[in-house]
């Protein structure tokens, strides 16, 4: 019994010591896995840290961290390739070593404003500013900023990037959108932005503004006779010019090819005339290039907000309807848009679509001036005249439509028509028995100058199968010394037997020169020359002195306008050979000059 007793002692003792080891093992167990897991966590927050300090260091941004006074906590490499500062500079000191004076105001009263308000105006944006770097220098940047808040204060965490390249990307793809490669103006399009902007602004009030449209006269000269660089160098002069006399608010546009558009801010009617006067004072000094003083000069037209237009197409289009005034006034002035010159405009336009209705409808015909011998007095030649009868406006002047057709093109049809019908009436009079004489057809530029020229000229020889010398060819001096091909078509056409003169000789840009390389048989005295050659004895001698060197140049001569018999007698003392006017006959329809030509009449041999 004892035995059994001591027994059971011993296997209590036993399992006490048994439950007391692996209480003591659980606890050691426990302590061990809180270590484990406080070394586990430690490992995994120094990981983290580096993780961060790699990617805060290696970005090409910059990277600020700011308390709540602008005391600069870090600052990484970004921050300082950026500004110039180095991380012992910056580290401790205040941000607004990187804010350019002009907004430090600003960024601490926003600063101020958020640390009171809680409210963000700028926090969780990305917003463009300027920042500033050690040396000084203001460069764009991009910044996005984010705060939070311990207890140990409010934070801002700053991420910027240099945006220097991309605005200056941004800067050359705005200057070929907005500029003019040549000249460095404004073009159209950023013209009709800055125009339609300050419109905008003017709305409601009295204020006014005024739009200058300008085109260099005969600047296709320059391009045909020195070339085309030579008229680039002439337009970047041009644009230094205007610029010249422009105040700081003007904005002067290149709108086409030799045409500028200037917007003149707080201008009325006498301010831009005094501003018109300038630029047609500017033009009286020549351009020198290659060693030579080259000349333009400026037709502008002119309109006024509010009176003449409120919007952007209604102010640039008067503009340019008062261009075309400057223009038809002989160029070299300046007009204001008036309500008499849009009715002008208006009928021009009305005119322009009627022309090539007119020509299909055969509303076009054609009249007949007589050119008389001065020896014989009699009939040696025909001058072939458009006419136009339209069927609601009934005769229109060709001192009215030929302008019109030669800035829309349709002088080209018109040329055509007149060559051709004058072709076969002359064939038509020969073989009706007429003695046979020559009949002179004007040439427009725009003839003159395509390519196709020699090839119209034969059709109509061909279908008319009028003998070439019976056609003759009027050029103005102007035509012929603006095409680059002159010589080359008029050797052509002199080879193809037709005869050649020069219409208004003496109005344009004569040179003498021009005389010995053209081929051509006869120059016609302008009728703005014969009308005062009684009265004035410059127009007279002028009168003269052509006469005698076209005799030296054994070239004919005729007189265009005789209107009185004293003109026709002075003529014929200074031995002219031809004229024509209304004191012989007005231009007459065909079957009138079947009429008047007598058989006595000198055919031309």
């Amino acid at each position: 019994m004892a035995t059994f007793l001591l027994s059971d002692t011993l296997f209590v003792l036993l399992l006490s010591i048994i439950l007391l080891a692996l209480i003591l093992s659980i606890s050691l167990l426990v302590v061990h896995f809180r270590n484990t897991q406080k070394l586990l966590k430690k490992s995994n927050s120094t990981e983290l840290e580096l993780k961060f300090e790699s990617v805060f260091e290696s970005t090409s941004d910059a990277v600020i961290v700011a308390d709540q006074q602008g005391t600069i906590l870090q600052w990484n490499l970004g921050a300082e390739t950026i500004f110039g500062f180095s991380k012992s500079e910056a580290i401790g000191v205040n941000l607004e070593i990187i804010i350019p004076e002009s907004l430090i105001d600003g960024h601490r009263k926003g600063l101020q404003r958020y640390s009171e308000t809680g409210v963000p105006s700028v926090i969780g944006r990305r917003i463009e500013l300027v920042g500033r770097r050690k040396d000084g220098l203001e460069i764009p940047i991009e910044i996005s900023v984010g705060t939070w808040k311990t207890e140990d204060g409010l934070f801002f965490s700053n991420i910027i990037r240099d945006i220097t390249e991309r605005k200056d990307t941004e800067a050359k793809i705005n200057n070929l959108v907005y500029r003019d490669p040549l000249t460095g103006l404004p073009n159209r399009r950023m013209f009709s932005d800055q125009l339609a902007s300050k419109l905008q602004q003017l709305n409601g009030s009295n204020q006014s503004l005024s739009l200058l449209y300008i085109d260099l006269d005969h600047f296709k000269l320059i391009n045909d006779t020195y070339g085309h660089y030579t008229g680039d160098q002439m337009l970047i002069e041009v644009a230094k010019r205007f610029q010249s006399i422009a105040h700081a608010d003007d904005t002067i546009s290149r709108f086409g090819a030799d045409e500028f558009i200037l917007l003149l801010p707080n201008t009325d009617s006498f301010k831009a005339t005094d501003h018109a006067q300038k630029i047609l004072q500017l033009f009286k000094q020549p351009f020198r290039f290659q060693q030579e003083d080259l000349f333009v000069t400026p037709s502008i037209g002119i309109s006024i907000f509010p009176n003449d237009g409120i919007d952007l197409d209604t102010l640039v289009k008067n503009a340019d309807i008062a261009l075309s005034q400057a223009k038809n006034q002989g160029k070299n002035n300046f007009q204001f848009f008036t309500e008499s010159t849009n009715q002008v405009a208006l009928r021009r336009s009305k005119l322009a679509i009627d022309i090539r209705k007119g020509l299909e409808y055969g509303e076009f015909f054609i009249h007949y001036q007589p050119q008389i011998d001065l020896k014989t007095d009699k009939i040696v030649g025909l001058e072939a005249l458009v006419r136009w009868v339209h069927p609601r406006l009934g005769n229109i002047s060709p001192a009215e439509f030929i302008p019109v057709a030669e800035d829309t093109g349709s002088i080209i049809q018109i040329g055509e028509y007149v060559l051709r019908q004058a072709c076969l009436q002359n064939k038509a009079w020969q073989d009706a028995g007429l003695p046979h004489f020559r009949v002179a057809v004007n040439i427009s530029s725009h003839q003159f100058s395509r390519c196709n020229l020699m090839d119209t000229v034969h059709a109509a020889l061909s279908e008319s199968d009028l003998n070439p010398k019976y056609l003759e060819l009027e050029l103005t001096e102007s035509i012929i010394q603006s095409s680059t091909s002159a010589i080359e078509n008029m050797q052509k056409l002199k080879a193809m037997g037709i005869h050649l003169s020069i219409d208004d000789f003496g109005t344009g840009f004569s040179s003498l020169r021009y005389l010995k390389l053209f081929p051509v048989d006869t120059l016609k005295i302008d009728q703005y020359f014969i009308r005062n050659i009684i009265t004035d004895p410059k127009d007279a001698a002028l009168v003269d002195t052509i006469i005698k060197m076209a005799d030296n140049l054994q070239l004919n001569v005729i007189a265009e306008g005789v209107e009185t018999l004293d003109q026709l007698q002075f003529l014929k003392q200074k031995k002219c050979n031809q004229a024509q006017g209304y004191y012989f006959n007005r231009p007459l329809p065909p079957e009138e000059i079947e009429r008047l030509y007598q058989p006595a009449s000198s055919p031309i041999n």
